[in-house]
């Protein structure tokens, strides 16, 4: 027991930082605010007020702050912050990863309707929109979503800064055994345990 102990301890002291998702990786993923606009304009699109959505948000988080300062210490009140922010952050990431694989299906469905020879991209009745349009306007609409959810992000961020008076990282957690599943982990402690 004592050496599967001494095991785990050395293996974590010389783990791993798993990476978290930062707001450069979001802004890299989502559109910016000249190009949700032109993305608006050119599918009929509610144009966002992308100061507004950021704003707001950044608000919101302040007021958060404000409202649990009595009962949260300074420690206690960055944990918690830093959980809320890496909410909306990983949010936004993801919604901008998939607002990426629209615009790559939406490219080869276009792509692929311009060769007059297939017939199964051929527009769709009369009055029905064709499978390729159908993707671009999904990937239009995925768009949209992913730059509010940038928005809301980066208000996020900036009232992190204001209220624990640093900038905002993504929680970095240590990784033991890169690549070992739990299964293999808890498989590996068994067979210590027999002997």
């Amino acid at each position: 027991m004592t050496r599967t102990t001494s095991t785990t301890r050395s293996s974590s002291k010389g783990g791993q930082f798993r990476k978290g998702t930062t707001l450069e990786m979001v802004r890299l993923a989502c559109p910016d605010a000249n190009q949700a606009s032109t993305i608006s304009e050119s599918f009929g699109l509610p144009v966002l007020d992308s100061n507004g959505i950021r704003e707001l948000h950044e608000r919101l988080i302040m007021e958060t702050a404000d409202s649990l300062g009595e009962g949260l210490g300074e420690r206690a009140m960055q944990i918690h912050l830093q959980r809320i922010v890496g909410a909306y952050v990983g949010s936004a990431h993801g919604a901008g990863q998939f607002y990426s694989r629209a615009v790559t299906e939406a490219r080869d469905a276009t792509a692929k309707s311009a060769n007059d020879a297939r017939d199964e991209d051929v527009g769709g009745p009369v009055g029905f929109d064709s499978a390729a349009q159908r993707k671009r306007e999904f990937a239009a609409d995925m768009g949209v979503q992913s730059h509010a959810l940038r928005m809301a992000a980066e208000g996020a961020v900036a009232a992190y800064a204001v209220v624990i008076g640093e900038t905002w990282k993504p929680f970095e957690r240590t990784v033991e055994n890169p690549g070992q599943t739990v299964d293999r982990k808890a498989a590996d402690l068994q067979m210590a345990a027999l002997g």
